[in-house]
């Protein structure tokens, strides 16, 4: 294999691991509180609504528009790190 295709497969490498990571939580967010924990978080309130309730219907946007915004900044980096410029 050649230097070009070891560099461009750890890059890969490298960008899979940060969607699987970013996923995980996303899911964990989406699907954790807002459907599995959903009981032990109606104990707390957000604005007069239980917190399960605001997880299920807008945390877990709120988590997608910020994990959005983290995978931007770790892919600027990566692309900094293997010197790709576009």
């Amino acid at each position: 294999m050649s230097e070009k295709q070891k560099h461009a497969t750890a890059y890969w490498k490298e960008n899979l691991r940060y969607l699987v990571i970013l996923l995980v939580i996303w899911f964990a967010v989406s699907y954790g509180a807002g459907i599995l924990f959903k009981d032990a978080l109606d104990a707390f309130k957000i604005g007069g609504f239980p917190l399960g309730f605001w997880f299920a219907q807008q945390g877990s946007i709120y988590v997608f528009v910020i994990l959005i915004f983290v995978y931007v900044r770790l892919m600027n980096k990566l692309d900094k790190k293997y010197g790709f410029k576009d």
